[in-house]
């Protein structure tokens, strides 16, 4: 299959069950390499390529993209961390 491939991974990392030190990386991938990535220790996009650069450039100086992409470690990662470990914890 030869052609274009994008993909985004959205992951959340985290290693206490308080949750304080979790981080939420949004990754755009253009075949097989990150171009885009934000990151919510650093609080905005950066860019590693120059595509992804311009972009989070325009990105960064729109604060609702901002806002929204901040507001997935508690909507998204902690939220469903939470259910993870309750069904872990029942179970053991």
């Amino acid at each position: 299959a030869n052609g274009y491939y994008y993909s985004r991974w959205a992951k959340c990392i985290w290693s206490s069950h308080d949750l304080s030190d979790m981080v939420y990386i949004d990754n755009y991938i253009f075949n097989k390499d990150v171009y885009i990535q934000f990151n919510s220790t650093v609080g905005k996009y950066v860019g590693y390529t120059e595509h992804g650069v311009y972009n989070a450039q325009l990105w960064n100086n729109n604060t609702n993209i901002l806002q929204q992409e901040r507001a997935e470690l508690e909507r998204y990662c902690k939220y469903n961390a939470e259910i993870d470990q309750t069904t872990i914890i029942g179970k053991s």
